[in-house]
């Protein structure tokens, strides 16, 4: 029931977000549209920026970032949700959601060159790589999501493991 209700609160959230970026909804818009009562939203949700990482986390958990088919459905998925990861690139809260998004996928990254390495600790340069890599792959993204009706999902996807740096790619053999 747990799940079902907060499935519930952010398909109501991205609804508002069609009209408005989430800086100008409010927790009590949210309610009102889902029809729950304030105490529901907060035992689910810290706030609406929780409620909005909640969302894009649920989502990025389902994919292989090192697998083509998995990371090419993953931008069809954006590219279905438009408008809500639009405004997750707009925010501009005290820490936007990018930078969120930037640590979940440097966390992910790292934690893979961990296992397919057999090391506990990754060198300085590699998680420099990670890093840049990643900046580099949420920019890209982010130009496909907003200004390329062209290129496939899986043509993009395929151009960024390209794109790796060599070291990282010998790691995750791709």
């Amino acid at each position: 029931m747990s799940e079902r209700t907060k499935l519930w609160i952010a398909d109501v959230m991205k609804k508002l977000m069609i009209d408005k970026p989430i800086e100008k909804i409010r927790v009590t818009d949210i309610c009102k549209m889902a029809k729950i009562e304030r105490p529901t939203f907060y035992y689910h949700f810290r706030d609406k920026y929780d409620l909005m990482a909640w969302t894009f986390f649920s989502s990025a958990y389902n994919t292989n970032v090192i697998d083509i088919e998995s990371s090419a459905r993953a931008l069809d998925y954006m590219k279905k949700e438009f408008i809500f990861f639009k405004r997750v690139y707009e925010d501009n809260s005290q820490i936007p959601m990018w930078q969120y998004m930037h640590e979940y996928f440097v966390e992910t990254y790292t934690r893979l060159a961990k296992e397919m390495s057999g090391k506990e600790v990754i060198d300085t340069q590699t998680i420099y790589s990670i890093k840049l890599y990643c900046y580099g792959a949420m920019a890209m993204t982010r130009e496909w999501l907003f200004d390329d009706n062209v290129t496939s999902s899986r043509t993009t996807v395929k151009m960024m493991f390209e794109s790796m740096p060599e070291a990282l790619k010998s790691i995750y053999k791709l």
